[in-house]
């Protein structure tokens, strides 16, 4: 499964968070061998940004592994709102 978690930071927290966020994800990656992504959305509010975490091909246990590392991160801080986590899953190929 992959996990996208996205929510909204505005502007001027956003290199610190970007500098947060790659430091977790590199951490996380080296303790479970997994890939990962960091994405922002185009804004035109120059207020805030809305950003999104991918990690691929993670287990159902990883959701708390995140939970630990970004609070372990102090992400929160940064953030203004909640984090929302989408999962989705592969489909199989058509025979």
């Amino acid at each position: 499964m992959d996990l996208y978690v996205y929510y909204r930071v505005q502007h001027h927290h956003s290199a610190e968070l970007q500098a947060t966020v790659m430091i977790m994800q590199e951490k996380l990656s080296n303790l479970h061998g997994m890939n990962f992504s960091l994405k922002r959305r185009v804004e035109k509010n120059v207020d805030y940004q809305t950003w999104m975490e991918i990690y691929f091909s993670v287990s159902d246990e990883f959701v708390d592994l995140l939970k630990l590392a970004v609070n372990d991160a102090g992400l929160m801080r940064l953030i203004d709102g909640e984090r929302h986590n989408e999962i989705f899953v592969d489909m199989p190929p058509c025979a």
